[in-house]
């Protein structure tokens, strides 16, 4: 989990909240991101703000894809950050995400994809475009896209193997609940305590973990609001842990059938 924070992270800019003024690491949030790994590869799960220093936190050295939830600024703004792979490889990088998510990419990144007199220090990046609706493959390695409602807006989590990353959840329909049953692992989104129009609260993520079921579940995108880790982990089911950036954890191997 490379960052597990909302749009603003923790600490927020100017407050002095009991969270904001932790000294516990645990408490402090990069914007929401993850990475997988798997078979010598790495996948990127969303490309925020933060993708420059997640990297380096994580070591990471070489990265051979990203995946794109949904096309709002903490989830796609770090996109230019992706030029140190490409130096690196000399490649381009395969990003994958939806059709309405790539025009979008178009409209902010354009020095990025136009084809004449292209900036030759620009990213150099391959849009593939997936749908809610049919399973792709990232070098051998099988996901189920997962649709979801983040408040209106539809976006997608990813299914691998027995672990499924949901986040900005608000809803998700019966069909689509259907593809993250008989989990290990469980990424999801549990914003605050109080309601939200576009984010499950923690009452509402716990509600969902027990009906989808996994063995485990990890919150993510956990605003200041939240509370102390160590507060708010007290409180939780034996089987839920409130995520912090740098938590890992091993799933299935790709091979394995679900």
């Amino acid at each position: 989990m490379l960052g597990t924070g909302t749009s603003q992270g923790v600490p927020v800019i100017g407050c002095d909240c009991e969270v904001c003024t932790s000294t516990d690491p645990r408490d402090q949030r990069l914007r929401t991101a993850a990475l997988v790994r798997f078979a010598g590869r790495a996948i990127a799960i969303d490309c925020g703000p933060d993708f420059r220093q997640q990297m380096l936190c994580a070591g990471v050295k070489s990265l051979d894809a990203v995946l794109l939830t949904h096309e709002h600024n903490d989830h796609i703004i770090g996109l230019d950050d992706l030029r140190p792979f490409n130096f690196r490889a000399w490649a381009e990088m395969p990003v994958y995400c939806t059709e309405r998510v790539s025009a979008e990419l178009g409209i902010r990144f354009s020095y990025i994809f136009k084809q004449e007199n292209r900036y030759p220090g620009a990213p150099m990046i391959q849009r593939h475009i997936i749908t809610a609706g049919a399973s792709f493959e990232v070098f051998g390695l099988p996901i189920i896209p997962v649709e979801v409602l983040h408040g209106r807006l539809p976006i997608l989590g990813f299914r691998m193997g027995d672990f499924a990353y949901l986040t900005d959840v608000r809803s998700i329909e019966e069909q689509e609940l259907k593809k993250v049953l008989g989990l290990r692992h469980l990424v999801l989104n549990a914003l605050h305590h109080k309601e939200h129009h576009s984010h499950l609260n923690l009452e509402q993520a716990l509600a969902l973990i027990r009906r989808i079921g996994p063995e485990h579940a990890y919150l993510t995108h956990a605003s200041h609001s939240m509370g102390l880790y160590e507060d708010v982990q007290r409180e939780l089911p034996p089987n839920v842990t409130l995520g912090y950036d740098g938590l890992t954890f091993r799933a299935s191997s790709p091979g394995r059938p679900y």
